[in-house]
């Protein structure tokens, strides 16, 4: 294993994080999925480090993404709140027993890769299904205006308390692996808010997004598994990057890209859980 600096200073790091920025503009999926995998099994780092550190990524880029949603309001506000109710304290929590694991021990580094493994996984699932589970929502919906008895648990209350549950799962899944809070999130959301534009479900869950990576961020600096010289070295590629995919995302077709890139990460999640 080499050490962290002189994987920061590899020329490669600003040429990965411009690849995986017009992947995140030209699909949407968040970074974490990408670049977290990216730096653990082909550059070699730390999971915990590359947790870290791309978390801090994160908050930075969709700290920008959540001002551009917000000036086209895209945002709903409820929606949000409701999420970070949830993953906001979990973060914390899971901070926590991140904490008393020794983040860098083998323990906490075995339970991330594990964890981050799922995850990827459920995010490639998410991908293959989300046409499904979106047509699925829209006749349970349809049901319930119709007065079907069986739906009538998604009432607007269960929906609240569904929605800050997806938030506890999220900001505990975010905050162990960094991935979670795009195509996750989204899914999730697209199944309760079936009538909600789409720009309106994505522009909230990046929003939610902002203040869960910068607790998780935060929380991950202060165990000591951020690395800045490797942020600087991600954000330096990712920028123009996700800058570049976004204004060509109308001309390339999103359904096979999003195929090619769950099948992808079913390839990557596999090798994570199964190493």
């Amino acid at each position: 294993m080499h050490s962290i600096m002189e994987f920061a200073l590899n020329p490669l790091l600003p040429v990965s994080g411009f690849a995986v920025g017009i992947l995140v503009g030209l699909t949407g999926v968040g970074g974490g999925s990408l670049m977290t995998p990216l730096l653990v099994l082909l550059f070699g780092f730390k999971p915990a480090t590359a947790v870290g550190t791309d978390l801090l990524y994160a908050a930075i880029t969709k700290s920008g993404g959540s001002w551009v949603h917000h000036r086209h309001d895209n945002i709903d506000w409820v929606i949000t709140r409701r999420l970070a109710l949830g993953s906001v304290p979990a973060a914390g929590l899971t901070l926590l027993v991140l904490a008393q694991l020794a983040v860098q021990g083998n323990g906490a580094t075995g339970l991330i890769s594990i964890v981050l493994g799922f995850a990827l996984l459920l995010t490639a699932l998410s991908l293959f299904f989300r046409q499904r589970l979106l047509d699925l929502a829209k006749r349970r919906s349809a049901s319930a205006v119709r007065g079907d008895i069986a739906a009538h648990i998604f009432s607007h209350r269960h929906i609240a308390g569904l929605t800050v549950a997806v938030g506890v799962v999220v900001g505990a899944l975010v905050t162990i692996s960094s991935v979670g809070a795009g195509a996750l999130g989204v899914t999730a959301l697209t199944f309760l808010y079936p009538h909600l534009a789409t720009r309106r479900i994505v522009g909230s869950d990046i929003a939610h997004a902002v203040p869960l990576t910068l607790v998780a961020g935060l929380g991950h600096w202060w165990l000591g598994t951020v690395d800045v010289v490797l942020l600087a070295s991600l954000l330096i590629g990712s920028l123009p990057g996700i800058a570049l995919g976004a204004h060509f995302a109308a001309k390339v077709p999103e359904n096979s890209l999003r195929g090619l890139l769950a099948a992808v990460l079913l390839l990557i999640s596999g090798k994570l859980i199964l190493s």
